[in-house]
């Protein structure tokens, strides 16, 4: 057993990854125009009354600034033919949005046209979180389709089994 001060950072993320989790593409404006958008595995549910969810993003990231001051984002949970949106929202630099439908939401916000569901937030509180920082938003609107989700599980995309 690993204990805190002598942690493997390959064997923790290696430990994490041993829990399924959907994958989700967070977007938002910055205050110059730019759309701006990440791929997250952080998001989770936090209170139904009033409906809050959380996500946390790297203190290295370069969008970092553009998440913590505008008032808005929104979280898509992606479907399962999306992995490349996943991927290619995970690069820094690349052009993002050229290539994929967007149309505006809540605050100026980018908001997918494809999704599995789609959650427009209010930015409410901030948190430290060691490395990262958590961002928790009250929902303001949100959307839910028929596709299965795209799952995320030990390094590698994964879709839920047919059920008979």
């Amino acid at each position: 057993m690993s204990q805190s001060k002598d942690f493997d950072p390959q064997q923790f993320r290696h430990s994490l990854g041993k829990f399924a989790t959907g994958v989700t593409i967070i977007t938002t404006k910055a205050a110059d125009g730019e759309l701006i958008g990440m791929t997250a595995s952080s998001f989770n549910s936090v209170s139904l009354d009033p409906p809050m969810v959380l996500w946390s993003i790297d203190r290295r990231a370069l969008s970092l600034q553009a998440f913590t001051e505008n008032e808005h984002f929104a979280v898509h949970v992606l479907g399962e033919s999306q992995s490349e949106q996943s991927n290619l929202f995970a690069r820094q630099g690349a052009d993002k949005f050229g290539q994929v439908a967007t149309s505006e939401g809540i605050g100026g916000v980018p908001l997918f046209e494809e999704y599995c569901a789609r959650f427009q937030c209010r930015l409410v509180h901030q948190y430290e979180g060691g490395d990262h920082v958590i961002m928790v938003g009250q929902v303001l609107a949100f959307d839910t389709t028929d596709e299965n989700p795209l799952i995320f599980h030990g390094g590698q995309y994964r879709q839920l089994a047919a059920t008979a």
